[in-house]
């Protein structure tokens, strides 16, 4: 088989305007069927891509045995369950990020994927996949920055709309888990390993109730990294990383558009180099490496457990702010 079969659980427009068309852009995946609660919406988007399938129900996609993979964009309080019932009816899943609400919930889901070790499962941390990335990875494990010390990360939007699930918290919304996930993912990426204490503080929306803004500090112990996430604040995302001997500089770290180049600076001592990355799709790059792993039957390239390793870090970074104090992650 050169491609495998992928279901998409619900109709979010992040699916629709980003996911599916990198989806059929693949080498080695092929979005077959979708589905809603809602048949007519399931239909009309299976129309809009030329999709053959739309089911009415969740259940209905998972239940189809021509599936080989379901790519899970539901709200973050239906990524445990509903990929939870996909590894059970022997599925490979992709599951948008975070992966839960809690590092608890997580690890149910790690369970679930331990006890059928056949079925990939895997969190989506597109920008892993982007070769800005991957260009930056290497060149820190090789020494090009000397020994990594500090990473400085910011992450911004602005959205007041109070029906938007990212401003409802029963959904899991709330800047540190829409987009502060990113910000723990990429410093705990970088360093190859975990923070040994965090501090934070939070300001909520009085509306909304959900975190506005959210800063905090991860202590690495052989260095820090720091980081500002906002869903009320002018769209802005940044990363520099700097180590003993240079620095690494990062334009669009986390949105990397699909359609024009990208561009990060290296220093080095004194000299300054610019590289610039051709126009890619990195929704594209994790969809056909996470198939290639199914495939060939090989390791997912991010394991489960930095999912949950991930969310532990959050739960601290949550605790943290409402205690005001550092707390020891373990």
């Amino acid at each position: 088989m050169s491609k495998l079969r992928w279901g998409v659980l619900g109709t979010s427009n992040f699916a629709r305007n980003k996911m599916l068309s990198a989806l059929q852009a693949c080498e080695y995946a092929a979005v077959t069927a979708v589905s809603s609660r809602n048949p007519a919406r399931a239909r009309a988007l299976a129309d809009q891509f030329g999709i053959k399938k739309a089911y009415g129900s969740y259940d209905e996609l998972i239940a189809d045995s021509d599936l080989d993979v379901i790519y899970n964009p539901l709200p973050n309080h239906l990524h445990v369950p509903w990929s939870v019932r996909a590894i059970e009816a022997g599925k490979n899943v992709l599951c948008e990020k975070p992966v839960a609400m809690t590092a608890a919930e997580a690890q149910i889901l790690l369970d679930t994927s331990s006890r059928s070790p056949g079925i990939k499962v895997m969190e989506a941390f597109m920008y892993r996949f982007h070769p800005q990335w991957q260009h930056t990875k290497k060149a820190i494990r090789s020494g090009q920055i000397g020994e990594l010390q500090t990473v400085h990360s910011t992450f911004a939007y602005f959205n007041s709309d109070g029906g938007n699930i990212r401003n409802q918290p029963a959904t899991g919304g709330g800047g540190l888990m829409d987009i502060g996930c990113y910000n723990i993912s990429l410093s705990r990426f970088l360093f190859d390993s975990e923070p040994k204490r965090v501090i934070a503080t939070a300001d909520f929306d009085p509306k909304f109730k959900t975190d506005r803004r959210v800063s905090g500090i991860l202590d690495f112990g052989s260095g820090t990294a720091t980081f500002t996430c906002s869903t009320q604040m002018v769209p802005f995302q940044h990363v520099v990383i700097l180590g003993t001997d240079g620095r690494i500089e990062l334009e669009i770290p986390f949105n990397a558009p699909a359609n024009q180049s990208v561009r990060i600076l290296h220093q080095q001592g004194s000299r300054i180099d610019e590289i610039r990355f051709e126009p890619c799709d990195q929704y594209t790059i994790q969809a056909d490496q996470f198939s290639r792993a199914i495939l060939n039957d090989v390791p997912a390239p991010t394991p489960l457990s930095d999912a949950v390793a991930n969310m532990k870090v959050l739960d601290a970074i949550r605790e943290s702010s409402q205690k005001e104090t550092w707390i020891s992650i373990s």
